[in-house]
């Protein structure tokens, strides 16, 4: 499909704003089901956009900074599959082979951003030149070229897509082998188990673990839905929250978490 001129501008102002939010974390546009939504609204593919969202979403729960490893770009990720998907004309039947796109172009976004974190080098030590001399305005001015350099990483990329005739996109989509969609699927499934894995690890503890338990077992009930599922860890992490702060309120000593004596008396 052809996009208008409308919607191929507010597409690379929503990949510019992924970019820069795939460094500040503050509004979350780089997020599969942030970013595939809203580029789906502006393109009048809203399901669409939807669906690869949340399919993407939940492989970059599994993505996660450990250390000095950077997680896959969920922002590029997310824009580009997109774009791909949309121009391709598959509708949501071809969201599964958009997935499978979006694995190696998260690899690829991070290439890109070694590149731009290059690049932010030597603005640092303009930004600490500009510092001796109290100019804060020049910083200021240095910090937000470094912010729109992230940005303009994945409008430049998604810029190129769109102009990319859809009838291409949709002959290489098609021409995919089976074999490698499969193998891009299963190596993505691979990736979001070694994440949550590293993810529980550190975060696993005594009072935690019984709230994992019962997460598998509520992902069980296929009655359930999102919303409910939601409310329902809401409900539990106020009756944490609850538990905890009385238990703060009556044991002044400080004998610790009271969810954490309830748990060692079992």
């Amino acid at each position: 499909m052809t996009l208008s001129i409308i919607a191929i501008i507010l597409v690379i102002v929503i990949a510019f704003l992924a970019g820069m939010e795939g460094i500040l974390d503050e509004f979350q546009f780089h997020q599969p089901l942030v970013a595939c939504s809203l580029i789906g609204l502006v393109t009048g593919n809203l399901e669409v956009g939807v669906v690869l969202g949340g399919s993407l979403q939940m492989l970059a729960l599994g993505w996660a900074n450990i250390g000095a490893a950077v997680a896959p770009d969920a922002a590029l990720a997310s824009v580009a599959s997109s774009i791909i998907l949309i121009l391709g004309g598959q509708g949501v039947a071809g969201v599964s082979t958009a997935i499978a796109i979006a694995i190696p172009l998260a690899v690829a976004g991070l290439f890109l951003t070694i590149i731009v974190r290059t690049i932010a080098v030597p603005l640092v030590h303009m930004m600490d030149a500009a510092a001796e001399s109290a100019n804060i305005r020049r910083i200021e001015f240095l910090q937000m070229l470094g912010i729109c350099l992230q940005g303009l990483r994945i409008a430049i990329p998604a810029a190129a897509l769109l102009f990319i005739p859809a009838d291409i996109v949709k002959d290489s989509l098609n021409a995919m082998p089976e074999w490698l969609t499969t193998g891009m699927a299963i190596g993505g499934g691979m990736v979001v188990a070694v994440g949550y894995a590293m993810v529980i690890n550190m975060m696993a503890t005594r009072e935690v673990w019984p709230f994992f338990v019962i997460g598998f077992v509520i992902a069980a009930l296929t009655q359930l839905t999102l919303i409910a599922i939601g409310a329902l860890g809401v409900a539990l992490a106020l009756i944490y929250l609850n538990l905890s702060e009385r238990g703060n309120n009556t044991n002044s000593g400080n004998k610790g978490d009271p969810l954490d004596d309830i748990l060692n008396d079992y």
